[in-house]
């Protein structure tokens, strides 16, 4: 193992910084690595206001979640909900719905890395909504803002056989 180790190619990332708003009003912040995640906690479909960098994208989105997945998370929940896989390296976000229902063919959004997303639930009572950094999560959210964090990062190791790229890349063109 320490072979392993001492052999490693080190890939440091950014994770994404989750601040979110209770309908109580409390405010939960925290980091994650894959993605942050929405999604509904009733029956009905939640309602999603999307903003990007302070301007609104998408006034309405009716759907069972929506996620922001980092490239190192794009291979995991972000991928079965059919989103992009994104390069280790690529400055970009995936910004992907979950089981959209109206706009009935929106498929998600590339954005930038450096962009700020805001989620704002409508008919937060009747349409509850829980939030999700990694393995931290918030119920009843009122509001969720999301970006990446301009001083966390996390280092990840691999095998120099077994790069992050090259498995971006089996994935990419295996069908």
């Amino acid at each position: 193992l320490e072979e392993r180790i001492a052999a490693a190619v080190a890939e440091t990332i950014h994770p994404l910084e989750m601040l979110a708003v209770t309908r109580e009003g409390e405010t939960v912040s925290a980091l994650a690595i894959n993605e942050v995640a929405l999604w509904r906690q009733s029956y009905q479909t939640a309602k999603i206001r999307i903003t990007v960098d302070e301007q609104v994208r998408l006034e309405e989105l009716n759907c069972d979640g929506v996620m922001i997945a980092t490239p190192a998370g794009s291979t995991a929940y972000n991928l079965s909900a059919h989103g992009p896989i994104l390069p280790l390296d690529a400055p970009l976000l995936a910004l992907t719905p979950v089981s959209p229902f109206r706009p009935r063919r929106w498929r998600g959004a590339l954005l930038a890395n450096k962009a700020t997303v805001r989620f704002d639930i409508l008919e937060a009572e009747k349409r509850p909504v829980n939030a999700a950094a990694d393995h931290t999560e918030v119920k009843a959210v009122a509001s969720v803002t999301v970006r990446e964090s301009p001083t966390a990062t996390a280092t990840l190791l691999f095998d120099p056989n077994h790069s992050w790229n090259e498995r971006i890349l089996a994935e990419q063109f295996r069908y």
